[in-house]
């Protein structure tokens, strides 16, 4: 594994999102003198916030999953997950809901599962159910410590056995294909391959090795931390500091001082200059290369997943029902990816991520209101030519009338505080082509094809977060940040 050369003992870290975070406390654990460079007057990135008369808004991820990326780097510092979170598992991990008037509580525990997809489906699906764990489970494990959670040199550090094995168990084929193989049940194919969008591809294409997210949601488990997600920056960060690791905020990075191929400083547009040996930049791709002053050189230009469109609400009601994760699944599945990736348009029939975050926790808002977060996707910026500055209200509207329609009634009247976020929004936030999913994970942009972490014009910056490996999401922006750290150090 190719490291950074020369004197390591000053990092400066430009970002203080999840992956900046996790890469500070594994530098810090390792003895480097770390300063963290942040545009925004708190920590986070893109797991932002936004408050409300009350509401205390969440507006980037809202599933937390495999906490024991947390637990190691808090270690890092000699800290732990639990004086730092208190997270609450999640049961049901999901409410499922479908066109024909069904449902299904998606259960991480085996026996709490198989007892749902038994009453809702029948014992051949339930049968079916439990095949398929065992081989996410094995899926998991081929593939995490020698794909997820490695740096990758060249395509060439892919051979081994492993790579033999997850070839064997049809990880290089298609993700939809791979669950039919288990459950046959329309119903439980969508539960265990909706993920694929996560991941900026229809499950029709995406990759079988992509059912790893799966794995995550619906075995590991999914949790909320008390205080809502941006507890999870806010303990990060503060075990940083408490570690020695300095923090500069609303400080916006606008250029790198360089001798040769070695950065020596970050700049920043008020003037400020952070020596370093070595810097960490969790920016976007498209502006890290920037201030590199290099474009990296591939024989085809990289895709954007597809973005979305968040509804915050708050309301003047409760739901007490409502489960805190439930997708209300349109009947038009297939259809719903053409039109997102293909056609560049909004889904005709949408599915739809509605959270509920005070089904957890109710003093994210006021006493006898709840705090709603509808999530449709939507192309991004350059699959599709929506104007949304001019069309974003009138679509947010019509999201939020199928949520009231399918689930929440009285939804609409109930609203008295709205948070908007569109492509529009996360483009001015700088992220790639106006989605907070960044590239698409195709087999061409997947591992050692996704772009690198160690551009080789320099011999001391690496990067960081969802733009590199091993890609998307708050596990994988964990792994990021500690990938980062093993360029900087060494694997430890």
């Amino acid at each position: 594994m190719r490291t950074v050369s020369g004197r390591t003992d000053r990092v400066v870290v430009v970002g203080a999102g999840l992956s900046g975070l996790a890469a500070a406390l594994h530098l810090a654990g390792r003895g480097r003198e770390v300063t963290v460079v942040e545009r925004e007057p708190v920590p986070g990135g893109r797991a932002g916030r936004h408050d409300m008369g009350g509401f205390r808004v969440d507006t980037g991820p809202t599933v937390l999953t495999m906490p024991d990326l947390l637990d190691e780097a808090f270690a890092a510092v000699g800290d732990s997950l639990a004086a730092r979170l208190d997270l609450l598992p999640l049961a049901p991990a999901y409410r499922a809901h479908f066109a024909d008037g069904s449902r299904l509580d998606v259960h991480s525990d085996r026996d709490a599962m198989a007892a749902e997809v038994l009453a809702v489906c029948g014992p051949e699906q339930e049968r079916g159910y439990l095949r398929l764990r065992e081989w996410l489970t094995k899926l998991y494990r081929v593939q995490y410590d020698r794909f997820i959670a490695a740096n990758f040199d060249s395509p060439l550090s892919l051979v081994s056995g492993d790579l033999a094995r997850l070839v064997a168990m049809g990880g290089f084929g298609r993700l939809d294909k791979a669950i039919g193989r288990f459950v046959s049940d329309e119903r439980l194919q969508r539960v265990f391959s909706f993920q694929a969008l996560y991941a900026g591809e229809s499950p029709q294409r995406a990759l079988a090795v992509y059912a790893v997210i799966a794995y995550m949601d619906t075995i590991a488990g999914v949790y909320f931390p008390r205080g809502g997600m941006r507890a999870v920056p806010d303990a990060l960060a503060a075990a940083a500091a408490d570690a020695g690791v300095t923090f500069a905020y609303e400080r916006r990075v606008t250029g790198l001082e360089k001798q040769g191929d070695r950065v020596t400083a970050v700049t920043t547009a008020g003037g400020e200059r952070f020596p370093c040996d070595a810097v960490v930049l969790t920016t976007e791709p498209d502006f890290s290369y920037d201030l590199l002053g290099r474009t990296p050189r591939r024989p085809t230009g990289l895709r954007a997943a597809p973005s979305a469109v968040v509804v915050h609400l708050g309301t003047d009601r409760t739901w007490a029902d409502a489960a805190h994760h439930s997708i209300s699944f349109g009947g038009e599945w297939e259809r719903t990816f053409t039109e997102i990736i293909r056609e560049g348009r909004t889904m005709s029939d949408p599915s739809l991520l509605i959270t509920r975050p005070t089904a957890s926790d109710p003093a994210l808002a006021p006493a006898g209101k709840d705090l709603l977060y509808v999530l449709a996707p939507v192309p991004n910026r350059r699959a599709g030519a929506l104007d949304w500055e001019r069309e974003g209200k009138a679509y947010a509207e019509e999201v939020v009338s199928v949520a009231e329609r399918r689930l929440y009634p009285g939804l609409a009247a109930s609203v008295e505080a709205t948070h908007l976020v569109t492509p529009a929004e996360w483009a001015a936030m700088g992220l790639t082509d106006g989605t907070p999913f960044s590239y698409a994970h195709s087999l061409t942009q997947t591992g050692p094809f996704r772009p690198g972490n160690f551009p080789r014009s320099t011999a001391n910056a690496v990067l960081a977060g969802s733009g590199t490996v091993p890609g998307v999401g708050v596990p994988t922006a964990l792994v990021s940040g500690k990938l980062a750290a093993d360029r900087v150090t060494g694997s430890r």
